[in-house]
């Protein structure tokens, strides 16, 4: 999972200062929607009852629990078991909605942009394999 420390109106912004001292807005984290985590960070999340609490009471309406929550508490409770790094790139540069098309490779224009996929049956991968090349140009 990626946590990272936003300045902008999107990070620290959204923080509540009611969440404080059990979240103080030092340990304030983000992520993106799409993370993987292990079975000890899932531990640690469904057993949470202290921080939980803040993120309900507090945690709106511009902040969004499923950006904030896991990071910030996985952040304060178990700092060396995160990543920080996403599953997917996104270039935010731009402002706004994710761009779909016309995304950069090697500082050029291009029309192929990074795609994420999932929940494939293992059948799949011997098709996928066979069709990568093409698709994806290497």
């Amino acid at each position: 999972m990626g946590a990272f420390d936003e300045s902008g109106p999107f990070g620290r912004g959204r923080y509540n200062e009611n969440m404080d001292p059990e979240v103080p807005i030092t340990k304030w984290r983000k992520e993106s929607q799409w993370f993987e985590i292990n079975r000890d960070l899932v531990d640690t999340i469904v057993k949470d009852t202290w921080y939980y609490p803040k993120f309900k009471e507090f945690c709106r309406p511009a902040c969004h629990v499923g950006e904030h929550y896991f990071p910030t508490m996985l952040t304060i409770e178990k700092p060396v078991a995160l990543a920080n790094r996403s599953l997917t790139w996104v270039d935010w540069s731009r402002g706004g909605p994710p761009p779909g098309y016309n995304c950069t490779y090697n500082g050029r224009n291009t029309s192929m942009c990074y795609l994420l996929a999932r929940k494939f049956a293992p059948s799949a991968l011997e098709p996928l394999f066979h069709i990568a090349p093409k698709i994806m140009r290497f």
